[in-house]
């Protein structure tokens, strides 16, 4: 593990001294390198579904005859249905279970690439339904893949033209060069298996991750760069009983903090030592460890409003235990079914929001600026909802309004590791250490509230800049 996380230390650092500029591609293939196709394959019973089909396409290595039966396949479950309800389906397919698939690696090389000014190209043998999901969340604009020929938006079941499989992976990239001015042989490529071979032989910084053995082979004579990449491991029997006793924890630590506190009748010392022992509570028995850095700047300035970025369900527990007491939160009305986090959010004050309507969302947002005005810090995520992967997603601009009102600064909260602890749809939660900044805090009292767009998006960078570059 450690020779695997060096080698991709060096790969980063070696981006980031190269050549700059789009006239340098990143490809990456989709199956086998961005994201992981080893999961155990059930054979359906019965006629099989598009959802089967999609999910099972998604493997590494595929062979020649592999890819010729995966063909036949889509023949039999696409024929006739809507190219719209393919990318729906497509959609809920990544988010139901592919996004928990994606490697990290994969994630932190194309951002390095993007930080360069490369022209990043996700490229597949597959299908859009299968590819354009991952493609989107991973901020990754330019995608290849097979496609699908279709009558009226109906989908006949045939690849429309050439696919995308050895040679054709490699004619659409030398397409792509041409198209965007790329420079081949000052480009990187990144594939796993040997049918991508005419991929990697275009370009001048051929990558194998997780190669084949012919692949391997291959590499080691050309002394061409290899790279381990580690699938994100699901939930195991001890990450389940951890968590349930790490909640049990919590809601043990809830109560504790607020009878330790009963005897002096105010409310917000009794929210404060709630909120303090159950985050330690449940992190000590879930065996997840927090790395803290900027610490000093969670203490003061005082009031402020605390910008954290969202990927897990975790981060309820994360961010009071590193801000410290005297903060509530800003929520989705969604939280309040939380059978855990909805009784503990309401005692400790928090604001839920009903994100579907606009004006009951902004009529709930003014008492925060009283809240604000009484001494009492808001934490909240400016992206409204988690993301499937660590890419910062679009800021709203709530807080910044709240925060411009009440004459306080915002203060960035940047977490990089949670959600590994803690898929997004998931609250079970494996023992490891979340890395967390807590940057200077940004004075906002100069913003024109009704141009405020180049600032935020200022402040958004800064989360962008700081994982990708972490202090």
């Amino acid at each position: 593990m450690t020779d695997a996380r060096s080698d991709l230390d060096a790969a980063v650092a070696a981006i980031r001294s190269g050549p700059q500029g789009p006239n340098v591609a990143a490809v990456f293939d989709f199956a086998g390198t961005v994201i992981d196709g080893t999961g155990r394959r059930r054979r359906p019973l019965g006629r099989r579904k598009p959802e089967d089909v999609l999910r099972g396409g998604i493997r590494n290595g595929m062979t020649d005859g592999e890819y010729a039966r995966f063909l036949r396949q889509l023949t039999e479950v696409l024929a006739g249905r809507s190219e719209g309800e393919l990318d729906e389906l497509g959609r809920q397919l990544f988010r139901r279970t592919s996004y928990g698939r994606l490697y990290p690696e994969a994630w932190q090389l194309i951002r390095t690439h993007r930080a360069a000014g490369h022209s990043v190209l996700l490229v597949s043998s597959l299908t859009r339904f299968q590819v354009l999901p991952a493609a989107t969340q991973l901020g990754v604009a330019h995608v290849r893949y097979t496609p699908m020929a279709t009558d009226d938006g109906v989908l006949t079941g045939y690849p429309d033209g050439k696919t995308l499989w050895r040679n054709g992976k490699a004619d659409a990239v030398t397409e792509f060069a041409a198209a965007q001015g790329v420079d081949l042989e000052r480009s990187y490529a990144y594939a796993d298996a040997i049918a991508d071979l005419p991929l990697l032989s275009l370009v001048g910084h051929p990558v194998a991750v997780n190669p084949d053995d012919a692949l391997a082979a291959i590499a080691d004579r050309q002394r061409w760069a290899k790279l381990s990449f580690r699938p994100r491991r699901p939930p195991r029997a001890g990450d389940y009983a951890r968590t349930a006793a790490g909640f049990a924890g919590l809601l043990g630590g809830a109560l504790f903090g607020i009878a330790s506190k009963a005897q002096t009748r105010d409310r917000q010392q009794m929210a404060d030592a709630m909120m303090g022992q159950a985050a330690r509570n449940t992190l000590r028995i879930a065996g997840v460890q927090i790395r803290v850095t900027g610490a000093e700047h969670a203490k003061s300035p005082r009031p402020a409003v605390f910008l954290f970025n969202h990927q897990s369900q975790f981060d309820i527990i994360i961010v009071p235990a590193v801000i410290g007491g005297g903060v509530t939160a800003i929520g989705k009305k969604e939280l309040t079914k939380n059978p855990v986090f909805g009784p503990l959010m309401r005692f400790a004050g928090a604001t839920f929001i009903d994100r579907s309507n606009t004006a009951q969302a902004k009529a709930a947002l003014r008492p925060v600026v009283e809240t604000l005005r009484s001494g009492l810090s808001i934490a909240v995520s400016p992206e409204g909802t988690r993301s499937y992967t660590p890419e910062i997603g679009p800021f709203k601009k709530g807080a910044f309004h709240i925060a411009l009102q009440a004459g306080v600064p915002v203060i960035p909260i940047v977490i990089r590791n949670a959600g590994e602890i803690c898929w997004r749809n998931s609250m079970i939660a494996r023992p490891g250490t979340v890395d967390v900044a807590i940057l200077e805090p940004i004075d906002v009292s100069g913003w024109d509230p009704d141009d405020m767009d180049a600032d935020v998006a200022r402040v958004r960078q800064l989360f962008i800049d700081t994982l990708l570059d972490w202090p």
